[in-house]
């Protein structure tokens, strides 16, 4: 039986409690950030936390947390995507202090949520990185391990957990083992959008929804009959940001698709564990994430597709293949759903980098300050990103401003960009398809040892070619 029409969990789950009217005359101010999703509300927050005299304005096409603040698995995780090519270019001490940096944005996030009286679910129970369903990914789970004890990650931070610790916190098929780190909690991501703007406009930022900014030129921000004029303008965009020119091919729009259960029985809980709501995926290069929500349900999902052009996409098929193919892994992984259903369906457009690392920056001659390029770790790296840019903005003489994830020099004509299409569109199809070869040939018993390693090391090889 197909579902009759798509729908996001979080975003049915968190209707508006309020909404900030459009902006319909032209205006001013000091700071104008583009985007109410993550990045720019919290350097909206801070901005303002840090200079309370500070005139800024957010702009959001849709409500706040509509686009990919609203709609992803809710990690929030200590740390960036790729971040030992940050951590390793920097000597010992430096090295370690900002790793600190990236383990505190867990409790950074949650003192904000108890400061502000944000209820977003909010649960740390660390992640679990388990080895299932085929035998290859213990394999991969390892030395992805002896990687990260490479790179200075010690015991704390990262361990193995054998067969009979994996499967006590995740009753998963075939779990043999699995990389464990506390530094991860779960949160309802639109939840805490929703909340965090509402902090924010406490503290004096002003809100405009249904604001879609149409052109970007230097110290405007164009709408449709209106202009908003800044000393700096954020674009806080991710996976949108190739609508304006000036910012196109700065970062790779791709899709991102999850499901969601029915409220499971206590029975099937016993069963899927999870009792702390630790984060959970399993070693795939599809990169698969999930969570149990507050109210019981198991929300599952994985990386998607890219469009040719580099287009952000929000609505999709719900009887598509794409998520056919997602709950019949969920499926495979958790035999206790039994005939649970799955009526939530729903996706969104996430950034990634070039060299797939995230970067912040302020032009001071363009009036441009931006961050991005998250690779599907945003939750938690856009609030250490917006802490990041307030610092920038104010030249303020805290510590973040010095770290390596942000361009030394500041210039937004020396962000990396991504080739022109087709280039993009082909590579990222051809790693992709190699990704669901492995998978094919790994997850099938009967697929010979030597085909499901030349499946891994050809999935490898195109990998470490796209970065």
């Amino acid at each position: 039986m197909g579902i009759e029409s798509q729908a996001c969990l979080w975003l049915d789950q968190s209707p508006a409690a309020r909404s900030w009217p459009p902006l319909t005359q032209s205006a001013r101010c000091d700071v104008a950030v583009i985007g109410g999703g993550y990045t720019g509300l919290w350097t909206a927050y801070y901005l303002k936390r840090m200079a309370p005299e500070l005139d800024v304005a957010v702009l959001e096409a849709e409500t706040c947390g509509y686009g990919a603040s609203g709609r992803n698995g809710g990690w929030l995780i200590g740390g960036l995507a790729n971040q030992d090519v940050h951590l390793l270019s920097l000597d010992g001490e430096r090295r370690e202090h900002a790793r600190r940096r990236l383990y505190g944005i867990v409790d950074e996030v949650a003192a904000v949520l108890a400061r502000e009286g944000v209820e977003c679910d909010f649960a740390h129970g660390g992640v679990l990185y388990a080895a299932a369903r085929y035998p290859e990914q213990e394999a991969m789970g390892r030395n992805w391990l002896r990687e990260l004890r490479r790179a200075g990650h010690g015991e704390a931070d990262f361990r193995w957990l054998d067969r009979e610790e994996a499967r006590a916190q995740l009753g998963a098929r075939d779990v043999r083992g699995g990389v464990f780190s506390p530094h991860c909690a779960v949160v309802q991501p639109a939840r805490l959008a929703q909340g965090l703007a509402r902090a924010a406009a406490r503290l004096g930022v002003r809100i405009h929804e249904h604001s879609p900014v149409r052109r970007l030129a230097p110290g405007v921000a164009g709408l449709d009959g209106c202009d908003l004029s800044a000393d700096v303008i954020v674009p806080a965009l991710e996976g949108a940001a190739g609508q304006f020119s000036r910012l196109g091919r700065c970062l790779l729009p791709v899709q991102s698709l999850l499901l969601a259960t029915e409220p499971l029985s206590a029975a099937q809980w016993d069963e899927i564990g999870l009792g702390r709501r630790q984060a959970f995926g399993d070693l795939s290069r599809m990169v698969t994430y999930g969570q149990r929500s507050a109210d019981g349900r198991l929300v599952f999902g994985a990386r998607g597709g890219y469009r040719l052009g580099g287009r952000a996409q929000w609505d999709f098929d719900p009887n598509g293949a794409e998520f056919a193919w997602r709950e019949r892994l969920l499926r495979r992984l958790f035999p206790a759903l039994g005939a649970a259903a799955a009526p939530y369906r729903w996706g969104g457009t996430l950034g990634v980098a070039r060299a797939f690392t995230p970067y912040a920056l302020f032009d001071r001659r363009a009036g441009i300050a931006m961050a991005g390029g998250y690779g599907g770790e945003g939750v938690g790296a856009a609030n250490l990103m917006g802490r990041t840019l307030a610092e920038l903005i104010l030249e303020r003489d805290g510590d973040l401003a010095s770290m390596p994830w942000v361009m030394p020099e500041g210039r937004l004509e020396r962000v990396r960009r991504w080739a022109p299409e087709p280039v993009p569109w082909l590579g990222y199809h051809l790693v992709r398809s190699a990704y669901g070869l492995e998978e094919k040939l790994c997850a099938d018993g009967s697929a010979p040892a030597w085909a499901r390693r030349g499946a891994g090391k050809l999935a490898a090889a195109l990998e470490a070619l796209l970065a």
